[in-house]
């Protein structure tokens, strides 16, 4: 067990109950360690709250005892910002899960921060309306780690990321304060707090309920996938199709080598025929069937050979083989993973030089490509790397910057990419940044080292 002091253990039990306090090497495991298996640290303890009140509580005890805190909701974060790095306290929120009734006049939701994506989709569908926001970690993801990082997806083509789902939210402040931004479509009263804390990872307040913008059900979906030369085909592609298809929901693309990883792990066989460099993969979504738009818009794009799925099984399975990236990624090894956002002009450009970059960095690893084609979301995974060798990491998102880029498409900072923040920022804003993480947490208590510099 770690050296914890008895006030500080009172003070927490105190705050949430002697049973929510975690303190035992065993049952702190699970919160210690992120997602990719790089990022792993030892907390003081492990502190779970039930509600806003008892959140501010916990903060109160910490602030007391000089504790420094790490928020953690789903756990399912890639850039080291959820996990402990030297003795913080974490702070879960798996027990922040109160989800109220859709209110259908306004198409929102309320939801705890520890409420997983998965049911606010399920709840919202219910009622004849859905979420806005998907990708594979919906069982796990939670709505407070969403709106915390602005977490996109592969809806965020047409729907906007997180920023633009969240109506309000209710959160706690490091100094204890619990403020609740009001959900009206038009309220221009002063700062808009939500927006700032959205996307603050953390560092800024502990976000503990979001009012959640809800979207329309599409019903009827389309799905096909495309073996295309290269990825300045596939940019060329988007760019035919996206002015011919208002339905257009989802836009995304994989490798070769990306995709006969997955088919190695699941043990499948290849969706097409006729192997491709690049796949891409379209989704379209409407009140009616928008299968002949579909095929209207691939066939003016002169695209003549595409697997296309119209029931709900066969798109699950093509969706399968863009969605076990990750998990085939992780049974391979502890990925690098670099998640960016360039031009879709400069798309090819930016695969190009980072291939070039990890082969004469390290030359026996591998590059996975794949991602949001629709938003020029690229996540770059490199294997057979040792975790903390981040010379490669430094070289992509130089690239991804070079290229008028940037190195957080929707996974966040964290640690990870901290130190080179100012490849995207300039020194005025980063300066902007310093003086409000020191105005509203001055005492460095939330998420120390996340973020900034």
């Amino acid at each position: 067990m770690l050296h914890v002091t008895d006030d500080l253990l009172e003070g927490l039990a105190a705050a949430v109950g002697e049973r929510q306090v975690l303190v035992d090497d065993d049952v702190r495991a699970p919160f210690e360690s992120d997602w990719t298996g790089r990022y792993r640290g030892a907390a003081r303890a492990v502190v779970r709250p039930a509600d806003a009140h008892e959140v501010a509580a916990v903060l109160a005890a910490c602030r007391a005892h000089g504790a420094p805190v790490v928020p953690q909701g789903g756990n399912t974060g890639m850039v080291g910002a959820g996990v402990p790095r030297g003795g913080e306290v974490v702070l879960s929120t798996a027990r922040l899960t109160e989800l109220g009734p859709v209110d259908r006049a306004s198409a929102q939701v309320t939801a705890g921060a520890g409420v997983t994506l998965a049911r606010v989709q399920d709840s919202a569908r219910a009622a004849g309306l859905d979420a806005g926001v998907d990708f594979a970690a919906r069982d796990s993801a939670t709505v407070g780690g969403l709106a915390a990082t602005n977490a996109g997806g592969i809806r965020a083509m047409r729907y906007g990321t997180v920023r633009a789902r969240v109506a309000g939210l209710q959160a706690v402040l490091a100094d204890g304060s619990i403020i609740e931004r009001p959900t009206l479509l038009k309220d221009n009263a002063g700062y808009d707090l939500s927006a700032l804390l959205v996307g603050s990872e953390g560092t800024l307040g502990i976000i503990t309920a979001v009012r959640w913008r809800l979207v329309p059900r599409l019903t009827s979906r389309v799905a096909a996938l495309i073996g295309l030369r290269s990825l300045d085909q596939a940019a060329d592609l988007l760019a035919d199709v996206r002015p011919r298809l208002p339905s257009l929901d989802a836009a995304e693309f994989l490798s070769d080598e990306g995709l006969q990883l997955v088919l190695d792990h699941l043990g499948l066989p290849a969706p097409v025929p006729t192997r491709s460099p690049v796949y891409v993969l379209l989704e379209c979504a409407a009140l009616a069937d928008p299968t002949d738009e579909l095929a209207e818009a691939l066939a003016q794009a002169g695209i003549e050979d595409a697997v296309v799925a119209d029931d709900s099984a066969e798109r699950e399975r093509l969706w399968r083989f863009r969605e076990a990236h990750t998990e085939a990624l992780s049974a391979a090894g502890v990925p690098h993973k670099m998640d960016v956002g360039v031009p879709l002009a400069r798309l090819a450009e930016f695969a190009e030089r980072v291939r070039g970059e990890v082969a004469r960095l390290a030359p026996d690893a591998r590059v996975i490509l794949f991602g949001h084609l629709g938003d020029g979301n690229v996540h770059v995974n490199v294997l057979d790397l040792e975790p903390g060798d981040d010379a490669v990491d430094e070289a992509v998102l130089r690239v991804a910057a070079a290229c008028d880029g940037t190195i957080s498409a929707e996974h966040g900072v964290g640690v990870l990419k901290a130190r080179w923040l100012e490849l995207v920022r300039s020194p005025g804003e980063l300066r902007a940044m310093a003086q409000i993480k020191r105005a509203l947490d001055p005492d460095g208590l939330l998420n120390p080292g996340v973020m900034l510099p």
